[in-house]
C-alpha cells in the first residue's frame, strides 16, 4: 500500500481531536471543582486532618467492634464518648484544683520575693553574659518587697494582650478539637466506604504498588499516633507518680500538664521545666532528699522514656526503617508544625513504598 491509503480519515482525525479536546476539558472541569472544594474546606482544613489522623490512630478498634457485631454508627458513637470523656472529664476534675494551684503559686513567689537578700549572690552577679542583667533584675525585684501588682504595672498592656490572645487561641483551639472529633466520627463511621475509594483510586494510578503505598501511609499514620499519644499517657502517669511519691501538691493537676505537653511535641521542654520546678520547690521546703529523688526520677523515668518508648511504638505500627521514621516525625514537624508529626511520615512511607516496588520491578 502507499503513504495516502495508510494515512487516516480526515473524520478520523476530527473524532480524536475532538476526544482529545474533551478530555482536556474534563480535567479542567475537574481541576476547577478541585480548587473549589479545596477552599471550601480550607477554614477546616486542621480540624478535617486532625480528625483523619485520630480516626486512623484508633482504627484498630474500631474494626475489633465492628467485628464483634456492633454497627459502625454505634462504634462511631462508642469511640466518641471515651474520647470525650477520657479529655473532657480530666479537664473539669482539674479545675477546681488548678485554680487553687495558681493562687498557692502566687502567695509563694511573692513570699520569696520578700525573703530576697538585698543583693545578688557573687556567683550569680559573676556569670558570663547573663551576670550583669540577673543582677539588676534581683535589686529591681528587691525594690518592689514582693509588691507583684507594682512590678508588673510597666506591662500591664503587653500581658492583656498576651492573654486576649492565649485566650483566642484557646477557644479556637477547642472548636478545631471538637470539629476534629465529628470528623473522626464521620470517618469510623463511612470507613469502609472511604478505605475502598481510596485503594480505588490508587489501584487506578498506580497499580498494586499504589495500593501498597496507600497501605504503607496509614501505618505510617497509625504508629505516630501510637507513639505520641502512647508516650504522653506513658510520661503523665510517671510524672503523676514521682510528685505523688515526693509529697509534690496537685500532681494529678501536673501530670496532666505533662500529658498536654509530650503530645503537643512544642511544648516538649515544658515537661524538663515541670520535673525542675518540682524539684527546686522540694529543695525550698528544706527537702533535699525528695528534691534529688525528684530530679533524678525526672531525668531518667520520665523524660528518658521519651527517648525509648516513643521510637519503639512508632515503629509497632509501620514497617519504615525506624531512622526514617524519626526522620519523618522532625522533618515534619518542623515543615509544617503539629500535623507535620502526622504528615512526614506518611509522605516518607508513600516514597518509600514507591522506591521499593520500583527496585523490585527493575
Amino acid at each position: 500500500m502507499d503513504d495516502e491509503t495508510q494515512a487516516p480519515a480526515p473524520d478520523s482525525r476530527h473524532a480524536e481531536t475532538v476526544r482529545m479536546a474533551e478530555k482536556a476539558a474534563v480535567l479542567i472541569l475537574l481541576a476547577l471543582l478541585m480548587y473549589g472544594v479545596l477552599r471550601v474546606l480550607e477554614p477546616f482544613a486542621m480540624a478535617v486532618a486532625f480528625g483523619a489522623f485520630i480516626a486512623i490512630g484508633t482504627w484498630p478498634a474500631r474494626a475489633w467492634l465492628v467485628a464483634r457485631g456492633v454497627r459502625p454508627g454505634l462504634a462511631a458513637a462508642a469511640l466518641l464518648l471515651v474520647l470525650v470523656i477520657s479529655v473532657g472529664l480530666p479537664l473539669l476534675l482539674m479545675a477546681p484544683g488548678l485554680a487553687d494551684q495558681i493562687s498557692a503559686i502566687s502567695l509563694r513567689a511573692r513570699a520569696l520575693i520578700e525573703e530576697l537578700p538585698p543583693s545578688a549572690p557573687a556567683w550569680i552577679a559573676d556569670l558570663p553574659l547573663l551576670g550583669e542583667p540577673a543582677a539588676r533584675a534581683w535589686l529591681r525585684l528587691q525594690t518592689f518587697q514582693g509588691n507583684i501588682n507594682a512590678l508588673v504595672a510597666p506591662y500591664s498592656g503587653q500581658i492583656a494582650r498576651q492573654l486576649v490572645e492565649i485566650g483566642q487561641a484557646a477557644a479556637g483551639s477547642i472548636v478545631q478539637l471538637l470539629l476534629a472529633l465529628l470528623v473522626a466520627a464521620m470517618f469510623w463511621t463511612s470507613g469502609d466506604v472511604i478505605v475502598a475509594q481510596l485503594r480505588d483510586i490508587a489501584g487506578r494510578l498506580g497499580g498494586q504498588t499504589g495500593v501498597a503505598s496507600i497501605e504503607a501511609a496509614g501505618g505510617a499514620v497509625r504508629g505516630v499516633a501510637w507513639g505520641v499519644v502512647g508516650t504522653g499517657i506513658l510520661q503523665a502517669v510517671l510524672m503523676g507518680i514521682g510528685l505523688a511519691i515526693a509529697g509534690v501538691p496537685g500532681a494529678a493537676v501536673l501530670g496532666f500538664l505533662t500529658m498536654v505537653f509530650s503530645i503537643s511535641q512544642v511544648l516538649g521542654p515544658l515537661i524538663i521545666v515541670t520535673w525542675v520546678g518540682a524539684a527546686a520547690w522540694l529543695y525550698t521546703e528544706g527537702q533535699t532528699g525528695w528534691a534529688i529523688f525528684m530530679l533524678v526520677w525526672g531525668l531518667l523515668p520520665v523524660s528518658g522514656s521519651d527517648n525509648i518508648v516513643r521510637p519503639l511504638l512508632i515503629q509497632r505500627g509501620s514497617a519504615m526503617p525506624l531512622g526514617l521514621i524519626i526522620l519523618g516525625v522532625f522533618g515534619g514537624l518542623i515543615a509544617f508544625g503539629f500535623l507535620g508529626l502526622f504528615v512526614g511520615p506518611a509522605l516518607l512511607a508513600v516514597a518509600h513504598g514507591l522506591l521499593k516496588a520500583w527496585r523490585q520491578a527493575a
